[in-house]
């Protein structure tokens, strides 16, 4: 199945700016598609709007058959919540087989056994953890078989550990199926997403593979959002022992590369940091270093020798030329 979504829908409320949201874009079968974004961007709208929940203009079709003025029960889609939405008096079992009432489903005791809770099949919402609802929520969205699937941050309410087993899960149970899937967490995006929709302000502005979004950002704004450093390229910037960090610049504004591809203690370093802060984490740390006044974050396996004390260090860095992208604040 297809996904094509062609919409704009204006929201209004008292006390509230009016805010819209546009999207031209196609989720091939089988794909998953993620639309990360920051709080406020308009992606739970966006998928929302997506769903039936909300009026609109435009056209929303799954492989070619018009969804536009269907209701969101008609429309053969997923939707999977951010608070589970969990019927709360009736059991894990009667939650499954909810959508029962108006399509054929699936067993939902196999479907628990699927997702490992059907030791649960008798227990009510309330008494579940964050984990054990999520999953509930997942086993009713496949119960209806349905031909595409929306979900709507249904990790962030979780803690780390649980977050990361779920979206295993969720990495093989959206493997065949065609998916949206809004976020603000980009290693979540990262690890689930065939395509990556960056949306900001109501509007999409970059979509591309998480390569190319990661990688290759085309705005400081996605650079920023997607975790790299993105630098100033003003003229006092990036001094170097020779003078300056060539780069033909043309145009360009701003230099962006991830932390991960800044070089420490290279052999033939582009100019000197120094360490501000030291994070430790999962078996490595992040350096937040000062370049000429802008702040450049580094991974590195050890603090630098000193850092940990208070004192001044000074350490040569480079930028591999391949991993630097050059942007235009436009």
């Amino acid at each position: 199945m297809t996904l094509d979504v062609n919409v704009s829908a204006t929201f209004t409320a008292e006390g509230a700016d009016r805010f819209e949201v546009t999207a031209d874009l196609s989720v091939a079968d089988g794909e998953t598609l993620v639309v990360l974004g920051p709080s406020g961007s308009g992606k739970s709208l966006l998928l929302e709007t997506v769903a039936g929940f909300h009026d609109h203009e435009g056209r929303v079709a799954l492989s070619g058959r018009d969804l536009t003025d269907e209701p969101p029960e008609d429309r053969g889609l997923g939707f999977v919540f951010q608070d589970y939405a969990l019927f709360p008096h009736k059991t894990v079992r009667e939650n499954v087989a909810f959508g029962g009432k108006y399509h054929d489903i699936r067993n939902p005791d196999d479907l628990l056994a699927e997702f490992g809770v059907a030791d649960l099949a008798t227990r009510y919402p309330p008494t579940l953890s964050g984990g054990e609802s999520q999953r509930v929520a997942l086993a009713r969205a496949l119960a209806v078989r349905p031909d595409a699937f929306l979900l709507d941050e249904p990790l962030s309410a979780l803690d780390v550990p649980t977050r990361q087993t779920l979206r295993e899960v969720l990495a093989d149970v959206l493997a065949d199926e065609t998916a949206m899937y809004v976020t603000h967490n980009r290693t979540t995006a990262r690890a689930i997403a065939d395509r990556v929709a960056v949306i900001r302000d109501g509007k999409l502005v970059q979509v591309g593979t998480p390569e190319e979004l990661f990688e290759r950002p085309d705005s400081p704004f996605v650079a920023r959002f997607t975790g790299a450093n993105c630098l100033e390229l003003a003229d006092s910037a990036l001094a170097t022992p020779e003078g300056r960090l060539a780069f033909d610049a043309e145009d360009a504004t701003h230099l962006a590369v991830r932390p991960e591809h800044v070089e420490l203690d290279p052999e033939t370093p582009d100019f000197s940091a120094s360490v501000e802060r030291v994070l430790r984490e999962d078996g490595r740390c992040l350096l937040a270093l000062d370049v000429a006044g802008q702040r450049l974050d580094a991974y590195a396996p050890s603090p630098p020798e000193g850092s940990q004390s208070g004192e001044s260090v000074e350490i040569p860095v480079a930028l591999p030329r391949n991993r630097v992208t050059l942007l235009s604040d436009t």
